[in-house]
């Protein structure tokens, strides 16, 4: 879906689409493709170059909307990739990319029955979207991916080190979808009043309150993050966020230091939930922008609202 095309449906011209909102497009999943699809295809390439028979488990870290509601999409996907083991969910939303790492790598550092354990997340979160709700406009970037990870025990290469994780629960009922769960289970009614759609309740007092501590949070997760690695803001080579408004990733950059081209912007991917930082991860790797000994920090921020930060040191460790 073209910016030209989110302008349409959303009214918001399509130059503030581009630069402020960061987005020149976004990929779609298609109606008949689901969470559990994108997930195999995404991880699939990577048991042809690993024996699944050494993945001993798989840990789902996508979207909570999935094929079903109530329901655990890593058995599925355990099952149709033919791994032996056992699956569980790690569902955190945007932030859920570095949050996955860190709970894989402690996973392997405390269980020496455990080889290799499949990250896998995907979001199909575009299709949840009201374009003509302008209060959920800052979600209008949302788009659809998957993207997929194996780490093993005792592997010389691409460890990963420190984490950072930060939790503020006062914004906890700002985001959600209002129909649906126990305090307004789906009915005819919910259907009609559209309470389904992922939608944003009390946008000016989130933004309110949101403001002025969202950079400083980035930063102190980062930097902690950093700390916990044995390394200094001054070693990163490259800044892997997720997809926000182009004002507030430049700010990151400035606070950090890091110059534009040592970070990965997602503009013709927009936002897909707690995908973007390996996403961007595959991009660099693809690309050859990360070398021997790179650092690479993935930050992400979820609502809820959650911020984390993961070092990765790229190459001979």
């Amino acid at each position: 879906m073209s910016a030209t095309e989110i302008s349409a449906k959303s009214g918001i011209p399509e130059d503030v689409l581009r630069e402020k909102f960061g987005i020149a497009g976004k990929h779609i999943a298609a109606t008949d493709e689901h969470v559990t699809d994108m997930c195999v295809s995404a991880a699939a390439p990577l048991l042809e170059r690993n024996d699944p028979s050494e993945v001993d488990a798989v840990l789902y870290f996508g979207s909570h909307w999935k094929d079903y509601l109530i329901w655990q999409a890593a058995p599925m996907i355990q099952e149709r990739l033919g791994i032996e083991g056992f699956s569980i969910e790690a569902v955190n939303v945007s932030a859920g990319a570095p949050i996955a790492l860190k709970l894989a790598s402690d996973m392997l550092r405390s269980d020496p029955s455990l080889r290799s354990i499949l990250l896998v997340g995907a979001s199909k979160e575009s299709h949840l979207l009201d374009y003509s709700d302008s209060a959920s406009r800052f979600m209008f970037n949302f788009g659809d991916g998957a993207a997929a990870a194996v780490m093993a025990r005792g592997l010389r290469r691409n460890a990963v080190l420190g984490s950072s994780i930060l939790t503020d629960g006062s914004f906890s009922e700002h985001v959600r979808m209002q129909g649906g769960g126990s305090k307004h289970p789906a009915t005819a009614e919910t259907v009609s009043a559209g309470m389904h759609r992922l939608g944003l309740v009390d946008g000016v007092e989130m933004k309110s309150q949101l403001d002025p501590i969202t950079l400083k949070n980035f930063l102190k997760v980062s930097t902690e993050a950093l700390e916990r690695s044995g390394l200094e803001v001054d070693d990163i080579d490259l800044l892997l966020p997720i997809h926000m408004k182009r004002s507030l990733h430049d700010s990151i950059l400035v606070e950090l230091g890091v110059e534009q081209g040592n970070a990965w912007y997602l503009d013709h991917y927009g936002h897909m939930s707690a995908v973007d930082p390996l996403m961007s991860l595959a991009q660099c790797s693809e690309q050859g922008k990360l070398s021997e000994g790179s650092v690479a920090l993935l930050l992400a921020a979820g609502t809820g609202y959650t911020w984390a930060a993961t070092v990765i040191r790229w190459g001979a460790v």
